[in-house]
């Protein structure tokens, strides 16, 4: 399974690494975080690694380092705008057995 971006999700993607000016996609991980356990981590990457399975959807570049892979496969990185200060990245991951209240952290 892979880790994939909807069409609105590489658009803004592609917007941030114009506007950055370098990068080559985004990296997707996860960090020990909340009281559920794992959070996400969105940022640039700038490298592959041995380390690092790549995916791509819709021209953008999507890595994940692979001891991160287990706690995200399979999901799906949409951005979705809500208003007019309301706007992310939505994570839609089928690997979620359970969250915190809040919903910044995850468990699987």
């Amino acid at each position: 399974m892979a880790v994939t971006l909807t069409q609105s999700a590489a658009d803004r993607a592609k917007k941030m690494l114009n506007k950055r000016g370098k990068g080559i996609g985004l990296k997707v991980s996860t960090k020990v975080s909340g009281c559920a356990g794992f959070s996400y981590v969105v940022d640039y990457a700038d490298e592959i690694t041995n380390e690092d399975d790549v995916f791509e959807s819709f021209g953008i570049k999507v890595v994940v380092p692979k001891e991160n892979l287990p706690h995200i496969e399979g999901m799906e990185l949409d951005y979705v705008i809500g208003g007019l200060l309301n706007e992310g990245f939505e994570f839609n991951n089928p690997q979620v057995k359970d969250s915190c209240g809040c919903g910044t952290s995850f468990s699987t």
